[in-house]
């Protein structure tokens, strides 16, 4: 279904990640003074495929949608939300559209699947809805396929056009975030099959739920499972996906997959864009060298999904608010830590010995 886009991934640049770490041992600072923002900057090198100073210039992507699911009772308010909190980031109202334009970051929202009128806007403008709808929301999971493989298929190749259409604008690095009443459901579904878990262990109470909302919520999960039995055995990924997942999700999923194929690093928020990123990578392996993680949430699934993914994360906030927050938090420390790399003189410089790394040479 996705053997075009694929086929034309390419892996990172590992000289320019081999380049970027000597540099970091040169500048004038304790050896891994910056720890992980080192790892992560070395990686950037990679994507980029250069061994000079790196600019970012980021976007926030939104990606919007309803889910039938609601119907259940697994969330504690009703899918106007979705509507509601979409068009505040138009107002400059929403948590993460305030956090975003605090730090200069652009956000472009995308509709695909929200029960609303289609907005006339069909471009990406920041701060400004887009229409890229699939669909009027998603079916019931617990009753019947979200979405038909050919909408899933529509919703990942629509985030793939989106990277593409960003890079044109001169966009380099995305960050994720979507806003979807219910979503926390079906990123559950989708993390139980992907990755075998006990829906005990990894359901977490989403935006508040009651203690028998928690019950109900684990109960539909545990029935989803059960009704996509036969693809989980057969992992069959867009099987799942498609049957238990979500228009912004499978839009997100395309992020990651469109971040690889056009070589700009993605960065996921939180339990949501971790769902679709390990969808991404199940799809398409090679994507895993071009996402990011951001923060540790305190949904209970994050860290197996980050463990899955092998990514670092950044911020450790206790954090549950989704939008694309816990990524707007953490890139500021991505680009000081690029500011730091660009601009800071070596030891040669200041004709000061180096540092030894005697960590190495004790393994």
């Amino acid at each position: 279904m996705f053997e075009d886009l694929i086929k034309n991934i390419k892996p990172l640049s590992r000289e320019a990640v081999e380049f970027s770490k000597k540099r970091w041992d040169l500048i004038a600072k304790p050896i891994k003074g910056l720890g992980k923002l080192e790892d992560a900057v070395s990686l950037l090198n990679g994507i980029y495929k250069t061994t000079g100073r790196i600019e970012l210039k980021p976007a926030l992507v939104v990606m919007c949608g309803d889910h039938g699911v609601v119907a259940e009772g697994v969330t504690q308010t009703d899918s106007s939300v979705t509507k509601n909190v979409m068009y505040n980031f138009e107002k400059k109202e929403s948590t993460a559209a305030i956090m975003a334009s605090l730090c200069g970051i652009d956000v472009f929202v995308a509709d695909m699947g929200v029960n609303c009128e289609r907005s006339e806007n069909k471009s990406l403008i920041p701060f400004k809805v887009c229409d890229r709808k699939i669909d009027m929301g998603t079916k019931n999971l617990l009753k019947t396929d979200a979405m038909t493989k050919e909408q899933f298929e529509a919703a990942v190749r629509t985030g793939v056009n989106v990277v593409k259409d960003l890079k044109k604008q001169g966009y380099n690095f995305i960050l994720t975030g979507e806003m979807g009443i219910g979503n926390t459901t079906p990123s559950t579904v989708i993390t139980c099959a992907l990755l075998n878990k006990n829906p005990d262990d990894v359901t977490g109470r989403g935006a508040g739920l009651s203690k028998s909302g928690f019950e109900r919520k684990k109960l539909v999960i545990k029935s989803a499972l059960k009704r996509i039995g036969p693809m989980i055995d057969k992992s069959d990924v867009v099987g799942i996906c498609s049957s238990c997942g979500g228009f912004e999700i499978a839009a997100m999923t395309g992020l990651f997959i469109g971040g690889a194929l056009y070589g700009v690093p993605v960065m996921c928020d939180g339990f949501i864009s971790l769902a679709a990123a390990l969808s991404a990578v199940k799809i398409a392996p090679e994507c895993k060298g071009y996402i990011f993680g951001s923060h540790l949430s305190a949904e209970p699934a994050v860290e197996c999904l980050t463990n899955a993914l092998d990514i670092d994360v950044y911020v450790n906030c206790g954090m549950h608010l989704g939008e694309g927050t816990g990524a707007v938090s953490a890139f500021p420390l991505f680009k000081m830590a690029c500011g730091v790399y660009n601009d800071m003189v070596t030891f040669n410089d200041i004709k000061i010995e180096a540092y030894k790394n005697f960590a190495e040479e004790e393994l």
